[in-house]
């Protein structure tokens, strides 16, 4: 993909412009490094549809040039993809400790763990991966063993900085290596990516230890059970809980798969230190008094088949939300979920449950991982980027994060707001242009599809989730316009059966007409189409309502 006049480019095929999906490639002469391989959750307009995962149609072309990918951490939006991409490329995957025990469950649910190729990365690793020379520095986020990325290429020296936020105070006592993030920009950086995601908030990100004093104070008022949820992967927040449970005399019970998984994998590495004997089993919790137990499980988000929606709507077999039980979102919405969140917080309410919920330095259960305006600002000192790309965010994000740079010496000029596809060519040190794209998007995951839903397919189904579908029976008389049985229309999610009886009859009617006037020497799929749009016509007159009209001929 490199020019005649760039030996480097550098692009992304999913991340920017969105929250989710990210995925980054560097491509160096004839080699190709990936960076993250995220996945995306599908709103309303999407019905049917599990994920979404990159476009990696130029990837697929170019399978021989790629050397590796590399997984900046274990969130979802950054390796939610890898099942799907392995079994299309199964190229060398480049992870942390943690993240690597994240990957492997999602591959050993697709039964592809023992072929994929994974190998262990720290923060100390050099990787030379063609003419790329990769080394990592420490970042801090809201899932330990994060880290940014240098390449070291032939024209000059890229930075990627993965999900980073400055806390001083984190729970595991890693903080950001500053000192060698100020030595990557000494050395000279020629292009920097670094992600936006809250680019629209001024100041500085809280630190996570607020939210232990939070929890404290609250865990001490509680007289009855505790149900807390919050991101599974958010394993330093899990274990300021488990230290919260300790020094208030509870145990723990873990709710949901996400939950469960993440939990035994973080303590089989070494994260998370839960003593013996302080998780429940499910069958435990009637025996127990309730001031003694706490719930912790997954749903904050307000999923409908999490433990939390399901617990909320008293759809859980065993267990229940009673009056004066406390219920802690320890999460903010993601934009798109604040209406299943504000559900399941109502309904929670009914129940008589005490529900706290919302961020905030004050008295807020959660603070973000992500970078606030003053620590972009600081990266963006620390780096001294030549040419700034902002990566990982929708455009108001990466707009304010161009004005960020530039009110730190950056020039406008050599700020590059992108879409995913378009790439960044450097020529040499002192040009670096964007005049060209490849081919991204979306792939949808359907079940166990991948790919196979398109436009038309998703067309139909809002059709059905909107207006419903009218489905008519013929049976016809071979060769002959003479109508033998029927018609008999059957409507699904369009009209209520009761009130239907009359435009049903109309409908008939309207059929047996058009099926009189068919001209039989032209062929079913003619008269098909007649009796679709003269019912269409006579339902949008009648009912301004557009269903999905199936006519079904049967000639006998």
């Amino acid at each position: 993909m490199t020019t005649k006049n760039s030996a480097v480019s550098v692009f992304a095929l999913g991340g920017i412009n969105e929250i989710g999906k990210n995925m980054y490639v560097i491509e160096s002469y004839d080699d190709i490094v990936i960076i993250d391989c995220g996945g995306k959750f599908p709103d309303e307009s999407l019905p049917g549809v599990d994920l979404i995962i990159p476009d990696i149609t130029y990837l697929q072309e170019n399978e021989s040039k790629i050397r590796g990918l590399i997984v900046t951490h274990g969130h979802e939006d950054h390796i939610g993809a890898i099942p799907y991409f392995l079994k299309q490329l199964n190229v060398p995957v480049y992870a942390t400790n943690l993240t690597l025990g994240l990957i492997e469950i999602k591959l050993k649910e697709h039964g592809i763990l023992r072929d994929s190729k994974l190998f262990l990365i720290d923060e100390d690793s050099v990787l030379r991966l063609g003419t790329i020379r990769t080394t990592f520095f420490r970042t801090s986020h809201s899932i330990p063993d994060c880290l940014g990325i240098t390449f070291q290429t032939p024209l000059g020296t890229i930075v990627h900085t993965g999900d980073f936020k400055f806390d001083w105070t984190p729970v595991d006592k890693q903080a950001a290596d500053i000192h060698r993030m100020a030595a990557i920009g000494q050395e000279g950086v020629l292009l920097l990516l670094s992600e936006s995601t809250n680019a629209e908030r001024p100041g500085s990100s809280p630190s996570e230890k607020l939210i232990e004093e939070h929890l404290d104070e609250t865990f001490r008022k509680a007289t009855r059970k505790i149900f807390i949820t919050t991101f599974a992967s958010n394993v330093h927040r899990v274990q300021q809980i488990v230290d919260v449970c300790i020094r208030n005399n509870r145990k723990i019970l873990l709710l949901g798969r996400s939950m469960v998984n993440v939990v035994r994998v973080a303590m089989q590495r070494g994260y998370l230190r839960i003593p013996e004997g302080m998780l429940l089993e499910e069958s435990e919790v009637p025996t127990m008094s309730p001031e003694e137990v706490t719930i912790l499980c997954t749903g904050g988000q307000g999923e409908p088949m999490a433990a939390l929606s399901r617990l909320a709507s008293s759809r859980f077999r065993k267990l229940e939300v009673h009056p004066e039980d406390t219920v802690i979102f320890s999460s903010s919405p993601i934009p798109g979920n604040e209406t299943n969140v504000t559900r399941v917080v109502d309904n929670l309410l009914r129940l008589g449950a005490n529900v706290i919920y919302g961020s905030g330095s004050k008295t807020g259960m959660h603070v973000s991982g992500h970078a606030y305006q003053e620590e972009l600002k600081l990266m963006l000192t620390l780096m001294k980027p030549k040419y700034f790309v902002p990566i990982h965010g929708e455009y108001r994000m990466l707009h304010i994060h161009r004005e960020l740079a530039q009110s730190v010496g950056v020039k406008r000029s050599n700020i590059f707001l992108l879409n995913n596809g378009d790439v960044v060519d450097i020529v040499d040190t002192n040009e670096v242009i964007q005049t060209r794209s490849v081919e991204a998007g979306d792939v949808f995951v359907d079940g166990s599809g991948i790919g196979d839903v398109g436009e038309i397919i998703l067309r139909d189904r809002r059709v059905l989730a909107g207006d419903g579908m009218v489905v008519i029976v013929i049976s016809l008389q071979k060769g002959l316009k003479k109508v033998l049985n029927g018609p008999d229309t059957l409507t699904r999610g369009f009209v209520y059966g009761p009130d239907s009886e009359e435009l049903i009859n109309l409908i008939n009617q309207t059929v047996r007409t058009t099926v009189e006037k068919w001209d039989n020497n032209k062929n079913q799929r003619t008269l098909k189409k007649n009796i679709k749009n003269s019912v269409e016509n006579l339902i949008y007159a009648r009912t301004k309502k557009k269903p999905m009209i199936l006519p079904i001929l049967i000639e006998i």
